[in-house]
């Protein structure tokens, strides 16, 4: 059904010649009713679960059961035909930095594909898996979960040779249940590779990893402590940047990344040690990662005017937050002002994380604490925090204040769209 080439597309705007389009449905969009527009556009064949006699009659389309069910399943059978290695990658924080790291090193050596963004769910899974081909050797596929058996099915369909998770900590509580469950949750990835002869990547750095990996065979540890992977790192901090020492016998390599935030050490020193397994040159790693740049509004460091901004709005989560407030807390600026916006998908745990937050920190002195989010109104809090509801009364109060020679953070779930202040400082 898949030909060199052919690309899938979900979006019939998009298509262009030669494509497959597959018609999903959402809560306020049905892809069947775009099909022959696909077709119009170029596509080569359309797959759909509902049609009428305009599109049966053309030889041009498959009419399926399920269009998405028919697109896992077939990139299931799709994967298992290719010779790639397949590395996939899950956890709590710093899954799609960690994936693009890892992509910027392997590809410096191999022909590698990855998950584009953070396209890792039921959809962006299979679409990625589908992106493989006949000369591909490493095949990244990140992998977000907000439930129970959701990292299993996606296992399932990409069969991991290797596999890792970063970190995990306090997000999407109201899917799992509880902290617990989240470790249950990302450590379906080690049950598939247990259960598959496949190779597990640990950070020792990282506590819980080790203790959910119990029983995996195959397994790879790398960290401040040498282990199995012959590199021993050590952290230098220098302008809120995440540098770090790479150590190896007696030579000494320092990496320098673009990336904000002591956090991101783990995600350096995860990409190093699979570049090193993969046999990387330590040259290759050090240009790979030092070239890579973020964005999406992950761990940004933005100079504006006299302000300097750490800007980490893609999302968060209880564990996130802390380590973005503790990056900015060891800036050596004595202006600093927080304006964080809620945490979602907490469920039964949002008062009480919220609350947790808000008491970390009144600890420490702020130019000012600025809270945007209906979840902020029913947590106690020092009356000099200042909260708001509205994106517009958040922008004009930002405008009013006028903040200069100040550091500033923003951070907060992907639903607050704090990008948008940014234009107010």
């Amino acid at each position: 059904m898949i030909e060199e080439g052919a690309e899938i597309s979900t979006d019939s705007r998009k298509i262009a010649p030669g494509d497959i389009y597959f018609a999903l449905k959402g809560p306020t969009f049905n892809g069947n009713d775009f099909a022959i527009s696909a077709l119009e556009n170029g596509a080569s064949l359309v797959v759909v679960d509902e049609t009428n006699n305009d599109i049966l009659s053309d030889a041009s389309s498959i009419l399926v059961e399920d269009v998405l069910s028919f697109l896992q399943n077939l990139s299931k059978v799709y994967r298992h035909k290719q010779n790639a290695q397949v590395l996939a990658l899950t956890g709590s924080n710093g899954k799609t930095t960690t994936k693009e790291l890892i992509h910027a090193v392997l590809s410096k050596k191999y022909k590698c594909i990855a998950t584009k963004g953070n396209l890792n769910n039921h959809i962006g899974v299979p679409l990625t898996l589908l992106t493989i081909k006949k000369d591909t050797e490493l095949a990244i596929i990140e992998m977000g979960a907000n439930h129970l058996k959701e990292i299993e099915g996606y296992c399932n369909w990409a069969n991991p040779d290797i596999g890792l998770i970063t970190n995990v900590g306090k997000a999407h509580l109201e899917g799992f249940g509880s902290f617990e469950g989240v470790k249950k949750a990302k450590s379906e990835i080690y049950k598939h590779l247990l259960n598959n002869d496949g190779l597990a990547f640990i950070n020792a750095n990282e506590k819980d990893l080790a203790e959910l990996a119990k029983g995996v065979k195959r397994q790879l540890h790398y960290g401040d402590d040498e282990g199995d992977i012959k590199y021993r790192f050590r952290q230098v901090k220098e302008e809120q940047a995440s540098f770090c020492t790479c150590i190896e016998e007696e030579s000494q390599t320092i990496i320098r990344s673009k990336l904000v935030g002591a956090y991101n050490y783990e995600n350096l020193i995860t990409a190093i040690a699979i570049g090193k397994y993969f046999d990387v040159p330590i040259e290759d790693i050090k240009m790979a990662i030092e070239s890579y740049v973020p964005e999406m509004m992950r761990s940004q460091l933005i100079r504006k005017n006299s302000n300097k901004i750490f800007l980490d709005a893609y999302n968060a989560n209880p564990s996130s937050m802390i380590e973005a407030i503790q990056t900015i807390l060891s800036d050596e600026n004595p202006k600093k002002v927080l304006i964080l916006g809620a945490m979602k998908e907490l469920g039964d745990f949002s008062v009480s994380e919220h609350q947790s937050l808000l008491n970390f920190v009144s600890k420490y002195d702020w130019e000012q604490v600025i809270l945007y989010g209906q979840e902020y109104e029913q947590i106690d809090c020092l009356s000099s925090y200042n909260k708001f509801k509205t994106i517009e009364s958040l922008c004009k109060h930002i405008e009013s204040e006028g903040f200069q020679n100040s550091s500033i953070l923003i951070k907060g779930s992907r639903s607050n769209a704090l990008e948008n202040v940014l234009g107010s400082l």
